[in-house]
């Protein structure tokens, strides 16, 4: 069964740094693109990064050049490195892997940019 964890989120100020990370199981995790949204209260869910397989990463204009995603594949695992976040940054975070024609997301974690 396919399980994805992400964790690391909290509350940080503006211009502040935070690192999530999502966390892949029951899944040959080489062989997937792993992909970063995220979701703000009244909006909908909105792309941020995309891990491929090749190692390469895809980001949204929204946060190139602040947001560094990382892929370890001997930990089943992305990183996103956030940095010089803005109260608009401020969403719950969720990872999803496609697979046979289905979407696997995690539960999400919260991400709070205020002073």
């Amino acid at each position: 069964q396919v399980q994805l964890v992400e964790s690391g989120g909290g509350l940080v100020q503006p211009g502040g740094s935070l690192t999530l990370s999502c966390t892949a199981s029951g899944i040959m995790f080489s062989k997937y693109v792993l992909d970063w949204y995220r979701q703000a209260p009244g909006k909908q869910r909105e792309f941020i990064a995309s891990a491929t397989l090749g190692g390469s990463i895809n980001y949204a204009d929204s946060v190139k050049g602040r947001f560094t995603a990382t892929r370890d594949n001997a930990k089943n695992t992305v990183i996103l490195r956030m940095n010089s976040l803005k109260p608009e940054d401020a969403a719950v975070y969720y990872c999803k892997i496609w697979r046979d024609s289905e979407d696997y997301w995690g539960q999400g974690t919260q991400v709070t940019v205020s002073s």
